[in-house]
């Protein structure tokens, strides 16, 4: 064995003993907010500088869904990764997942919107027209991790109207979002959810299918994506993440930060900014709302017990909304 990798060796060995993983080889997982095939030449400027301004062996790693990411991060297969709010709550919770740092919208804006798409020529106009529930519709909802196209519309529409869209409408299916606008703009679903970033890249990108869509529903704001990590990664990798991702394409970067800022317009973002997991807690009070709604709505729950799982609901509710606003104040 050669100096270099009895060094290595070593440097692994030690790591083993001290119970935390050697980490030079970093996945990065990806949502599937889109086509494997359209996600990964955006990315691929991106992770490539993260390789080489880190010394990280960084690979992206994709999933057919967003469950796929989370639990490639569960089990160890990916490091770190994109996520949406509900995604990256769901990796907090139970995939040793932890916030370092949040994307932010090249727009300037301070996070995006769900919305309901509808096509151009379609009758339905509003969220009224939606429910009318009488199952004649074709419905496309997102991922069950999506934030924007799962768990917003499920809160603000469905939970607020105590309406399970499986019995309002003919058919309900789950799609990704960019599968979602293409079904609307072709006339094969009356209508669908999706969000403003991805309206933005189906405009610039297929803008004859961008104007055969019109939004009817337009959602509170969402907060930008976060970026998260596992949190038994060794401390120094950590800090060559943090340190790469909060200053690449500033001017603190150590490349070139013109071209940094160009890699991030493909990715329709600007310089990432510092968060932590109080990002989502206004994602926990969506989901929370979505569970008291429904257990409001279950007839098959007898009284004693929805009053039991509704005070233990509420109480969660209260309990995260003050840290919500202590975390603003």
């Amino acid at each position: 064995m050669n100096t270099f990798a009895r060094a290595v060796a070593s440097v692994a060995m030690i790591a083993a003993l001290s119970g935390t993983a050697y980490a030079e080889e970093i996945n990065f997982g990806i949502i599937s907010t889109e086509s494997q095939q359209n996600l990964k030449p955006k990315w691929e400027p991106f992770l490539a500088d993260f390789a080489k301004m880190t010394g990280l062996d960084v690979k992206p790693f994709f999933a057919s869904d967003y469950s796929g990411v989370i639990e490639g991060m569960r089990f160890g297969k990916v490091q770190i990764a994109w996520y949406g709010n509900k995604s990256a709550m769901e990796a907090v919770d139970r995939a040793s997942g932890e916030i370092f740092a949040q994307s932010v919208s090249a727009d300037g804006n301070p996070g995006y919107w769900s919305v309901i798409l509808a096509p151009k020529s379609s009758k339905l106009t509003s969220v009224d027209d939606l429910l009318k529930c009488d199952r004649s519709l074709n419905f496309g909802i997102g991922d069950p991790n999506s934030t924007s196209g799962f768990l917003v519309p499920t809160t603000f529409i469905f939970g607020a109207h105590n309406v399970d869209p499986k019995t309002c409408f003919k058919n309900v299916t789950n799609s990704n979002h960019e599968t979602n606008a293409m079904a609307v703009a072709n006339g094969q679903l009356d209508a669908a959810t999706n969000n403003t970033e991805n309206l933005a890249i189906m405009e610039k990108n297929n803008p004859a299918a961008f104007a055969r869509v019109k939004v009817i529903w337009k959602s509170p704001l969402i907060p930008s994506d976060p970026i998260v990590w596992r949190k038994d990664l060794p401390e120094a990798t950590k800090q060559k993440i943090k340190d790469f991702f909060l200053t690449y394409g500033t001017e603190k970067s150590k490349g070139n930060a013109a071209k940094e800022k160009q890699v991030l317009a493909g990715l329709a973002w600007a310089p990432f900014k510092p968060s932590n997991n109080d990002q989502l807690l206004p994602i926990r009070v969506m989901e929370l709302s979505k569970k008291i709604a429904k257990v409001k709505s279950d007839h098959q729950l007898a009284d004693a017990d929805k009053k039991a799982q509704l005070e233990k609901l509420e109480a969660e509710k209260t309990d995260i909304e003050k840290k919500l606003k202590a975390s603003q104040g």
